[in-house]
C-alpha cells in the first residue's frame, strides 16, 4: 500500500498512534539546545510514561536548562492496550528537575495525574497548559494536522513538531511558510521515519523494521531558528522560456527542482517537493 493511501486509510479509522523513536528526536532537538534555556516545554500529544519526548526532555533537562516539562496524552480507546503502561484515562505529568538531587527519572518517580477531560489538544485542560508553554513539541496526530497548526499559531507558540510533506500544500499550511511563520527543520533521513507502533506495515522498502512502522515523506515543522535555514542557496540558473514555461492559470513560471530557480527571475515560481 502506497505512503499516501496508508495515511488517507489512518485518517479515515484515526490511525494517529505512532510513537516517535528516542534516536530521531535527538537528532533533530541537538540543532536547537539554545531554544530552551529557561523554558516550559509542553508534549500535548504523549503519554508521558512512555513517550520518547518526555523522556528526552525529563533526561535532558539540566542540560538544557529548563524550567519545566509538561505532557498530556489523549485517553486510550484502543480495544487492547499498546503498551502495560498505558492507561484508559488521560493523565499527564510535570517535571521540574531533580531538586532533591537523587531523584532517577527512569525510576517512574514523577507522580501520575489525571485530566478531568479526555485529554483531547482542543480540550479546556490542554489549552491551559499550552497557554504557560513557551515551546511546543511532539508528533501530532496527521490526521489532525490542519487543527494542530492553527491552534498553535492562535496562541502565538514556538513549536517543533512532526509531520507529513504534503502539508506543505494545504491551504491553511502553505500561507504560513509563505509568510516565513513556519519553516522545516533538518528532517529525517532520507526524508523517511520509523515508527514504533502496533499497526501492520505495508510498506515494500528492505529497511523494514521489527514492531514498526515506516512513513516516507515525514519532516519537523517548526518556527524556531536554526542552522540550516540560514545557510545560502546559491542559484547558478539563468531564466529560460524553453525550461521555464508559464503557468497557464497563474502568473508563475516553472522550476524543476529548487536548485534550478533561476537567479534572474523575480516573480513566482512553482517547483515540486525537494526536501532533500
Amino acid at each position: 500500500m502506497a505512503t499516501s493511501e496508508k495515511l488517507k486509510q489512518a485518517k479515515k479509522q484515526n490511525k494517529d498512534e505512532f510513537y516517535t523513536q528516542l534516536s530521531d528526536i535527538e537528532k533533530e532537538l541537538k540543532h536547537y539546545k539554545h531554544h530552551f534555556k529557561d523554558k516550559i516545554v509542553y508534549c500535548n500529544c504523549d503519554d508521558p510514561k512512555v513517550s520518547n519526548f518526555f523522556k528526552y526532555f525529563t533526561r535532558n533537562f539540566e542540560h538544557l536548562g529548563l524550567k519545566k516539562v509538561i505532557a498530556t496524552c489523549y485517553k486510550n480507546q484502543l480495544p487492547i492496550k499498546f503498551s502495560e503502561h498505558q492507561d484508559e484515562k488521560a493523565c499527564y505529568m510535570v517535571y521540574e528537575g531533580d531538586r532533591n538531587k537523587n531523584r532517577n527519572v527512569d525510576d517512574e518517580e514523577i507522580d501520575v495525574q489525571y485530566l478531568e477531560s479526555d485529554g483531547d489538544f482542543r480540550s479546556q485542560e490542554s489549552v491551559e497548559f499550552l497557554k504557560e508553554a513557551d515551546i511546543v513539541c511532539t508528533n501530532p496526530p496527521f490526521s489532525l494536522f490542519r487543527e494542530y497548526v492553527t491552534q498553535l499559531m492562535k496562541y502565538n507558540k514556538k513549536f517543533l513538531i512532526i509531520g507529513h510533506q504534503n502539508a506543505i500544500s494545504y491551504s491553511e499550511i502553505f500561507p504560513l511558510i509563505k509568510d516565513n511563520k513556519i519553516w522545516l527543520g533538518y528532517g529525517f533521513r532520507g526524508g523517511a521515519g520509523h515508527f514504533i507502533s502496533h499497526y501492520k506495515d505495508y510498506a515494500i522498502a528492505t529497511d523494514r523494521k521489527e514492531g514498526m512502522i515506516r512513513v516516507s515523506g515525514v519532516h519537523w515543522f517548526t518556527n524556531l531558528i536554526h542552522s540550516k535555514r540560514a545557510e545560502d542557496l546559491y542559484l547558478i540558473e539563468n531564466y529560460s522560456p524553453d525550461k521555464n514555461p508559464k503557468y497557464v492559470n497563474y502568473d508563475a513560471i516553472e522550476v524543476s527542482k529548487v536548485n534550478d530557480t533561476p537567479k534572474n527571475w523575480g516573480g513566482a515560481y512553482g517547483c515540486p517537493f525537494d526536501l532533500s
